[in-house]
């Protein structure tokens, strides 16, 4: 039988499914990859957000304190990128950007990514607050 009658046959009789799994497995396992993989990266960023906020308001908290030293929001911030942060956040930098009256620390970095060569997503939080400061009250 040649190819030509082969066909008509199949379209006619509905066919043959076989190898109809294996093309299945081949389109759908790259698609369903792809997915699990941007996953993890959705979570590695959200967690690199996490640890970027927190260390933003763990440098406030240090720096509002009354008579604070001017370094002491980002050294704390810095401080605890690196204890609980520094694999997962990755090129951090703490910039302080506070005024006489209020304080202002933001983190930026990149999440970690999946993918090895390839820059992981932005990464940017800031927190602010106002400087603590002792008033006396009227009699």
């Amino acid at each position: 039988m040649t190819w030509v009658k082969r066909i008509r046959r199949d379209l006619v009789h509905g066919g043959s499914e076989r190898g109809s799994t294996s093309l299945e497995l081949t389109i759908l396992f790259p698609v369903r990859l792809l997915l699990v993989f941007a996953l993890v990266q959705f979570g590695l960023w959200f967690h690199a957000r996490g640890l970027a906020l927190a260390a933003a308001q763990e440098g406030v908290s240090a720096a509002r304190l009354y008579q604070a030293t001017p370094g002491a929001g980002v050294d704390r911030a810095t401080a605890f990128i690196a204890a609980h942060g520094s694999d997962t956040l990755l090129e951090a930098q703490v910039l302080d950007g506070s005024t006489a009256t209020r304080v202002r620390i933001e983190v930026t970095g990149r999440a970690l990514s999946v993918l090895p060569g390839v820059a992981g997503l932005a990464v940017s939080q800031h927190a602010e607050g106002p400087v603590e400061r002792f008033t006396v009250g009227v009699p």
